[in-house]
């Protein structure tokens, strides 16, 4: 990775985030930082320690059945499900248990639950979760589907969010701009990096880091 790359910690649980400065792309915006969530999603500790810091973000009374996992965070999700079930919290559904599921992509880049996931969202409480808000944009595409097939939102957790809240819905997030106070999204129309020559770094997604 870049020699720029540093790390940071959480106040809570003590989780590790890598975090490189520079000009990168995403399918929504322009960043003025990578963050590197690949052993945070990948490695059993790691993502049990980002579990246990998401679960004390939640009041003992929510009740929980699914949680949605988006950006390849099914792993942290699973630890989740576990913390939130060692804490106590309930659910409704029949087995007493929590289902973790992550939904499919149209055509469109609409999400979608195929019909033997449904029953799993129907009527279930949900908690999306990502592996880092930006603009937002996934976000209301995530509240959209779930709302879709009938699911009742209860919670929006992140590794790293640059936003508190979007649609009135508060985001349980470890890091933030408190962590990364100079963290900027750009339109790539709008971004100051391009208006001044200076070429991008990499392409960036939930999978990873395309150098350029």
């Amino acid at each position: 990775m870049d020699s720029r790359t540093y790390k940071i910690m959480s106040t809570a649980n003590n989780v590790p985030l890598k975090v490189t400065p520079g000009h990168f792309a995403t399918n929504h915006s322009h960043i003025n930082y990578y963050l590197d969530m690949t052993t945070l999603k990948a490695r059993q500790s790691e993502a049990q320690q980002a579990a246990k810091a998401l679960v004390g973000m939640y009041v003992y009374d929510t009740v929980v059945d699914t949680i949605v996992c988006l950006d390849g965070t099914q792993i942290i999700g699973a630890y989740l499900a576990e913390e939130l079930t060692q804490a106590g919290f309930m659910s409704r559904n029949a087995h007493q248990t929590i289902y973790i599921v992550t939904p499919e992509y149209n055509s469109n880049s609409q999400m979608i639950f195929r019909e033997n996931i449904q029953p799993m969202i129907t009527g279930k409480n949900i908690i999306l979760l990502m592996a880092s808000v930006t603009t937002g944009k996934t976000i209301s595409k995530g509240i959209e589907c779930i709302q879709y097939y009938g699911g009742a939102l209860q919670g929006v957790s992140a590794i790293f969010s640059a936003l508190d809240e979007i649609e009135g819905l508060h985001i349980n997030a470890i890091f933030g701009k408190r962590d990364l106070p100079d963290y900027e999204a750009y339109d790539f129309r709008e971004c100051p990096y391009c208006k001044k020559g200076i070429k991008l770094d990499a392409l960036v997604n939930s999978f990873g880091y395309s150098k350029l």
